[in-house]
């Protein structure tokens, strides 16, 4: 069986280039009917973020990225749906459907609690050293690996002597010699150490990527990697290849930035006498000026753009198209259309621009598409945090005016503010370009006088269209010299949605009040 992994660090918020490695296998793993596993690699404790855990988790979760088997969510774990998925089954489910986007747009919640389930844990690599002690000295006693007690200073100076001399920096394996014996008394002493594997010094490794095809690093460029720090804890490169293997993970995908480290992974899976998976290396997501993707130029957390009102399917979309491409024209897929389409072999090899105008377009697209009432209820957590005072039916009316018209949900309560309190505004607002105060004067008191002869049930779009371009060609008026005025006297704004669809969600009453507010200003 298939099973790959995501294997993020809690150093910080789930980053969207970790959401994009994520996704690829979790889609590669649904595609060929596999498992898909969540591990958290917090070895690095002096970066450890408190609630990176729980952040990670619950951004996977909104975006419908729900482990199989790992570290999970309570409320998954108990088969509870989230984001519109059951555990294990979110493959099967359309992302415009609405029962398919129940809560899914509001801000992680983080009042889930963090769960393991399966049989091959822990999944968390802090509660895993014992593991990984045993395999550290399975490889002491098989003389593929030693103690070496070099100092942080003599380290440096290693370092800064090798760029001087413009050679390929790394350990000079001073300490690989040292009698292991000798080794353990200086550790009984008290003295620090770490231990590094033996990495051969000739020949080469060769390996192919999913991605990349054969690749092939000369082992007299790779050092001897510390595999226990002086902490007590693994490294990374010890810890994948233990955990991968135990985990029975059969294809690992991360970033190319891991390409010159495969070569130490599959010693050690040799030295182990193991199967290694099969490898994935994800090219860089790069800014618009191709440097790395960096807080410096924008936000990278899942979170901001959680925040910030981007629809799940939208970002999922978005993010699939960093690097991947289905060979054809097409642009909206539905994570059941990318489980169907996925293969790493349509990954591209060169880095991935994030172009946020690219994303903000798929979201628009999205909003569009969105039955109204699933609308509704992605949006209202945006505006419990806006001052406005509404109801569902208020803005279920008032959406489709500006539901167009926006790239994100956080947009909307101020696209639509003026629909549930009439902004301030000054009367030389009302004055079209080719028209004057004296006129727009006479026509407002006469919209007001046509509007009241309007029944309730009359009082509809197509209605108020019909009936005011009658009344104005029956006067010789230009469009301009009503139309401007009346929308602005709903709005209270030079730019909005057109007048006959505001005055349809304001209802009778309120669009006259609001006129009435208007000839006031213009005689005051």
């Amino acid at each position: 069986m298939i099973r790959t992994r995501f294997a993020p660090s809690p150093t910080g918020y789930l980053h969207i280039g970790g959401l994009r490695t994520a996704l690829y296998a979790y889609l590669y793993a649904k595609k060929h009917g596999g498992q898909f596993l969540l591990r958290i690699e917090d070895t690095d404790r002096e970066r450890f973020v408190e609630d990176g855990v729980k952040n990670i988790l619950n951004s996977l979760v909104w975006a419908g990225l729900v482990p199989d088997e790992g570290v999970v969510l309570k409320k998954s774990a108990d088969n509870v749906i989230l984001s519109g998925h059951p555990k294990g089954t979110p493959s099967g489910k359309d992302l415009l459907s609405p029962e398919s986007q129940k809560d899914s747009s509001a801000a992680p919640q983080n009042d889930n609690c963090v769960a393991q389930v399966g049989k091959r844990g822990p999944y968390i690599q802090s509660e895993r050293l014992e593991i990984y002690q045993k395999y550290a000295q399975e490889l002491l006693d098989r003389g593929h690996a030693y103690y070496c007690f070099c100092s942080s200073e003599r380290l440096m100076e290693l370092r800064e002597k090798q760029q001087k001399n413009k050679i390929p920096t790394g350990y000079d394996g001073l300490c690989a010699g040292i009698d292991p014996q000798e080794a353990k008394k200086r550790i009984a002493g008290g003295e620090k150490h770490v231990i590094r594997m033996k990495m051969p010094k000739f020949g080469e490794t060769v390996f192919n990527d999913l991605i990349r095809g054969e690749i092939r690093i000369k082992n007299e460029l790779v050092d001897d990697q510390v595999i226990i720090k002086s902490d007590g804890f693994p490294t990374y490169h010890l810890a994948v290849v233990v955990d991968d293997h135990l985990m029975g993970i059969t294809v690992a995908s991360r970033g190319e930035e891991w390409i010159s480290s495969t070569p130490k992974h599959l010693q050690l899976y040799k030295y182990f006498g193991w199967q290694p998976p099969e490898f994935a290396h994800l090219p860089l997501l790069l800014n618009f000026d191709k440097s790395k993707l960096s807080k410096r130029q924008g936000d990278v957390a899942v979170e901001d753009y959680i925040k910030k009102g981007y629809l799940p399917e939208a970002v999922i979309n978005f993010v699939a198209f960093l690097g991947w491409n289905p060979g054809d024209n097409r642009e909206l897929f539905t994570l059941e259309d990318l489980i169907k389409e996925f293969d790493f072999a349509k990954v591209n090899k060169s880095g991935a621009v994030f172009n946020l105008e690219k994303l903000d377009w798929f979201n628009k697209e999205y909003i569009k598409r969105l039955p109204l009432e699933n609308l509704v209820e992605r949006v209202v957590p945006f505006f419990k945090t806006s001052k406005l005072t509404i109801n569902n039916e208020q803005l279920t009316k008032a959406l489709p005016l500006e539901r167009e018209r926006v790239a994100t949900l956080a947009e909307l309560p101020k696209a639509l503010a003026f629909v549930f309190e009439l902004p301030e505004y000054d009367s030389s607002l009302l004055v079209w370009k080719k028209s004057n105060m004296e006129t727009v004067t006479k026509v407002l008191p006469g919209l007001e006088e046509l509007l009241n002869t309007f029944s309730v049930q009359s009082w509809n779009k197509s209605d108020l269209e019909i009936k005011i371009g009658e009344w104005i060609k029956e006067n010789n008026y230009n469009n301009g010299e009503i139309l401007w005025p009346l929308r602005v006297a709903l709005s209270g704004q030079d730019k909005s949605p057109g007048p006959f669809e505001i005055a349809e969600v304001l209802k009778k009453d309120e669009t006259i009040n609001r006129i009435k507010i208007a000839i006031k200003k213009l005689i005051s």
